[in-house]
């Protein structure tokens, strides 16, 4: 009962608690950076995600098929990897910045093979926002943490189609619960190697709890939801608020101060999520209809 409702939570809300848990979660983790280095805080994150979700959901592999098992692998995988990849970004860019770059990948999924005018309107807005955050112009930048914020991008337009192909395929819960198990095997031999990891105490801990929680096993959760209800393509501009959110989440835990360009762009963001969520109830409205 308590899975079904969880399970009825509307598409929309569901990616915008999504949203803010992850960037709550993301400002924690730049806090446990100095300790631990970005890959081994990502691999404390997603460990316990993923023991935590078995916990709670208990799933059973036993009748998986070879092609579930083929899909949720390589979900996991491509979470991973968009994870530790992000994490390494951030740790050389602001936050609000890291998320920005990031968004890049979903937004071209977004544009790609769009044939509505209003479509590709909330992109171009999106990402008018995007290129007002980004500062390229800005030599004093980390080149490497911008190339890395891109590759964390190209990894999400994975994550995203993958995780709509295996949300059809079984349980939400299910998929995240074994994805982030997949997840943990590109994550922990990364830790292993830059042996940061042997600095984890017992006070990181709860952080590290926290972490997981925020950043994986809530919102991951909610995002497959939300892709079980809305196409990937809406899913991707909807998730035009995480730069609003990580710029806003930057200033209030890590005080990382904006400038007028970048609220500028906040609100074209905020905006071209708007319109992208209206947008989809018009066409849900017509397909009703018909």
């Amino acid at each position: 009962m308590k899975n079904k409702k969880i399970a009825d939570i509307p598409a929309v809300p569901a990616v915008l608690f999504s949203i803010i848990s992850v960037q709550g979660g993301a400002a924690i983790a730049k806090g446990i950076f100095p300790i631990l280095g970005a890959t081994s805080t990502s691999a404390l994150r997603i460990v316990l995600a993923a023991l935590i979700l078995c916990l709670v959901n208990r799933p059973n592999v036993r009748n998986l098929s070879a092609a579930q098992w083929k899909t949720v692998a390589l979900y996991g995988l491509t979470l991973g990897a968009m994870n530790v990849v992000f994490y390494m970004a951030i740790a050389r860019i602001p936050l609000g910045l890291g998320v920005a770059l990031e968004f890049i990948g979903p937004l071209v999924l977004a544009l790609a093979g769009s044939k509505r005018l209003t479509d590709v309107l909330w992109a171009i807005l999106a990402g008018a926002g995007i290129a007002l955050i980004a500062p390229w112009h800005n030599n004093g930048l980390n080149v490497t943490g911008m190339l890395l914020a891109l590759l964390a991008g190209v990894f999400w337009v994975g994550y995203i189609l993958m995780g709509g192909r295996v949300s059809k395929m079984m349980d939400g819960g299910k998929a995240v619960t074994i994805g982030m198990f997949f997840a943990s095997m590109v994550i922990l031999p990364i830790a292993i190697g830059d042996g940061l990891i042997t600095h984890l105490k017992p006070s990181l801990l709860l952080l590290g709890f926290a972490l997981a929680l925020l950043s994986s096993a809530i919102p991951f959760s909610l995002e497959m939801i939300a892709l079980k209800k809305i196409p990937a393509k809406t899913f991707s501009v909807l998730m035009s608020l995480e730069p609003a959110a990580a710029a806003i989440s930057g200033l209030i835990f890590l005080h990382e101060y904006l400038t007028l360009y970048e609220w500028l762009a906040i609100a074209l963001i905020i905006i071209a999520s708007v319109g992208a969520t209206l947008s989809a109830k018009a066409k849900q409205a017509v397909a009703a209809e018909v």
